[in-house]
């Protein structure tokens, strides 16, 4: 993989983020956010947005106890 290669950020249905190149397409179930960049720069966006790790169905399964 180039390092001069741009990525974009996905996000899946449980709001769980990754980097993807960003001339390829998304695997299956996974979606672009606005983010793309240098691989640095996207890991840094998810740094900053992804502050919950916990998959979206446990966070909600955890909010009715």
């Amino acid at each position: 993989m180039d390092k001069f290669e741009n990525f974009k950020v996905v996000v899946n249905h449980e709001e769980q983020y990754s980097i993807w190149p960003e001339n390829k397409p998304n695997p299956n179930g996974w979606y672009d956010t606005a983010k793309t960049g240098s691989k640095e720069e996207c890991l840094a966006y998810i740094k900053e947005v992804w502050t919950d790790m916990r998959p979206l169905s446990l966070r909600k399964s955890m909010e009715n106890l």
